[in-house]
């Protein structure tokens, strides 16, 4: 089967991001509350990609092939090596390009790029129940559902319980020996 061309491209998100990052999470405040907080201010920016620095979480704003513009954003987190060679994604719409597949998309690009360039295994993707537009976003890309995970992450000021769902590499990926565990 022919793979169709994507609308969408992955992006890393640098600093040089700030501005135009902070603008569209304010511009999308209501479609990111309650599920998440997204760093809104320059400060709040700085401070949030740091956690990009060592490695062990990635950044990437989905951006439409055509205009360039950032479509919403998809970070690859906590990424373990060895025998589990998996991590977790989060990821959000912004306002004005939601609702359009871009980031169906961006997401199926981020699972392509995890499971290709950087040889992962599985991903998780943790969602508050009563999100059903990220319910559904996953379960359309073939995640599977995994369980409820009571009082998960801390979110908008408590623990929130969340379903776990998780997708894992095509079955022809072989890990590559010498990877450390492997």
């Amino acid at each position: 089967m022919l793979k169709k061309p994507s609308r969408v491209e992955l992006r890393p998100l640098t600093l040089a991001d700030q501005d135009e990052f902070c603008t569209l999470v304010r511009a999308s405040s209501e479609l990111h509350l309650p599920w998440m907080r997204l760093p809104a201010t320059a400060e709040e920016f700085q401070t949030w990609m740091r956690r990009f620095d060592d490695g062990s979480n990635l950044g990437f704003l989905v951006r439409v092939r055509d205009s360039g513009a950032a479509a919403g954003m998809v970070n690859i987190n906590s990424i373990i090596r060895g025998r589990y060679q998996g991590a977790s994604i989060g990821y959000a719409a912004f306002a004005p390009s939601a609702g359009y597949g871009y980031m169906t998309e961006g997401i199926a690009a981020t699972l392509e790029h995890a499971f290709t360039d950087l040889r992962l295994h599985r991903l998780e993707a943790n969602i508050r129940p009563a999100n059903k537009a990220s319910l559904a976003l996953v379960q359309r890309l073939g995640f599977r559902y995994e369980g409820v995970s009571p009082a998960y992450l801390y979110i908008n000021g408590g623990w929130r319980d969340h379903e776990r769902w998780s997708i894992t590499a095509p079955d022809l990926w072989i890990p590559d020996p010498s990877l450390p565990g492997v």
